[in-house]
């Protein structure tokens, strides 16, 4: 209620309005006694000039004893519109000639005596319901001797109406300005002020319903849009803040996340270069073992075969042993320049070796080109992609690699089942974890998209899933052609050859 009352329309009418009516009010009730004041006064005027004009003619007359000269003087100012009556007294008050109603104003004759000694006078009365003025002019003779008195009589009441009727038509053009302006002012606050207010008093209350996106209106007065436009520099500012502030947010559980993985990745790592380095002998062993006796057994001894099986096995395990020690490996990089292309070139055909894809053809597509780089990191993970690419593949193999803005990038491409969007979202999700895998059970270890993934963060690059490309799975690696000052520092330790298959 209190907040209504001291809304800003009210202000306007009870600071504005009011006083401005007041200030009409009073000019005209002010200008109205005004004009009554020099009404009265001219009436007076014109009642005295009357009087005077008679003067003479109606002293001679006393003097001369004449009553019947007065009483014409008389009749004849009696017919003039204005005067309500005319009187005629003589020096000792008595009544000498009339011409109208009785005097309203003498009841006595000293009244009379009274008045011709102090000379002129005019005075207000009443005479039976009507209001009269009287004026009163002592008359003498040639010496200047008192000899009577002239009473002339004007009947006011009419005037009187007619102010009064001033008075009342003031009073009603005033409550009809009055209404007027009220109208005037709250139909102009509403248009020009009110309802641009009305629109920035809702547009708080959504910013105060926590509604985002909303702005004010840069409507209506130069104050009132300085107001809305400050407003929306404050909400822009606000909500910038707000992204800005999710932004780091959002960083944080990134690198959190991203913190926790290489944690995770660390104890992994530590767990399987414990676990190979403890396996790595006992494997070798076997291995060697199961050779030489199958070497001792004839070519159709059944016991040959199984020794083969277990030599088999064997270095199945040990491909595991390697990938173990190859994830766990995070030894800081031996840059030095290699020709990528004689790379690719030499891994394909290591793949090709083991037998694994005879039916795949391998696609290669690039210019020869020199990067600086771990030669042991990389072919560690180009390998893996290109032996993941051939067990996967139906018939081909694609292998592509080129330079855009200073990043070496490589793809390799398969035309296998999981082609064209086969791998699901969250499979895809977890693809560079450690120990997944796609693959049936004892097909794959789950390592080798692991360790490529850590080669090239350890390469400043980065290595990711491209399901845009229909008819085909394609995982493309980058990472800078050049090394860093830091990197090149380094170059010195292996002699860049890749590593033997069960090495």
């Amino acid at each position: 209620m209190t907040r209504r009352l001291n809304s800003l329309r009210n202000v306007v009418v009870m600071f504005i309005l009011l006083p401005l009516l007041l200030l009409v009010g009073a000019v005209v009730a002010l200008g109205l006694q005004e004009f009554q004041t020099q009404m009265e006064d001219r009436m007076q005027d014109d009642i005295e000039l009357v009087a005077r004009a008679i003067r003479l003619p109606v002293s001679t007359a006393i003097v001369e004893q004449d009553v019947a000269a007065v009483q014409e003087s008389l009749d004849s100012l009696f017919q003039i519109d204005e005067v309500f009556g005319v009187y005629v007294y003589d020096a000792r008050g008595e009544l000498v000639a009339t011409s109208g109603p009785p005097s309203p104003s003498l009841r006595h004759r000293g009244e009379a005596q009274a008045i011709s000694e102090t000379g002129t006078l005019g005075a207000f009365d009443e005479h039976r319901g009507r209001e009269v003025f009287s004026f009163f002019l002592p008359l003498a003779d040639h010496a200047g001797r008192i000899v009577g008195l002239l009473q002339v009589t004007r009947d006011v009441s009419p005037f009187r109406a007619y102010v009064s009727q001033l008075r009342w038509q003031g009073a009603v053009l005033t409550g009809a300005v009055t209404v007027l302006f009220l109208a005037l002012v709250l139909v102009g606050y509403h248009r020009a002020v009110g309802r641009h207010v009305e629109r920035l008093t809702g547009v708080m209350h959504d910013i105060g319903e926590g509604v985002r996106g909303v702005r004010a209106p840069e409507a209506g007065p130069a104050e009132l849009r300085h107001v809305a436009a400050t407003m929306n520099g404050m909400l822009e500012r606000r909500e910038a803040s707000e992204a800005a502030l999710e932004a780091q947010r959002a960083e944080q559980r990134a690198l959190e996340e991203k913190l926790r993985h290489s944690e995770k990745l660390a104890a992994i790592g530590q767990l399987a270069a414990g676990v190979a380095h403890e396996l790595g002998t006992p494997l070798g062993i076997i291995a060697g073992r199961a050779q030489r006796a199958a070497r001792r057994l004839a070519e159709d001894d059944p016991a040959r075969k199984e020794m083969q099986e277990l030599r088999a096995e064997t270095e199945r395990v040990e491909t595991i042993v390697r990938q173990l020690l190859d994830f766990a490996r995070r030894n800081p990089l031996q840059r030095r320049s290699v020709n990528l292309d004689e790379l690719v070139r030499e891994l394909v055909d290591r793949v090709r070796g083991r037998g694994h894809c005879p039916d795949v053809q391998f696609e290669l597509e690039g210019a020869p080109l020199q990067v600086e780089a771990d030669r042991l990191r990389l072919g560690q993970a180009l390998e893996n992609l290109i032996e993941n690419g051939g067990q996967a593949a139906r018939s081909r193999v694609r292998i592509t690699w080129g330079v855009e803005d200073e990043q070496v990038e490589v793809t390799v491409a398969d035309d296998g089942p999981a082609a064209g969007g086969g791998i699901d979202a969250e499979a895809a999700e977890r693809l560079f974890e450690p120990f997944f895998t796609t693959k049936p059970a004892g097909k794959g270890t789950g390592l080798g998209l692991a360790v490529a993934q850590v080669a090239m963060e350890d390469h400043g690059g980065s290595i990711a899933l491209d399901r845009s490309a229909p008819g085909e799975t394609r995982f493309v690696i980058r990472f800078p052609r050049a090394a860093d000052a830091a990197g090149s520092a380094a170059r010195d330790g292996e002699d860049g050859t890749l590593p033997e298959e069960g090495a």
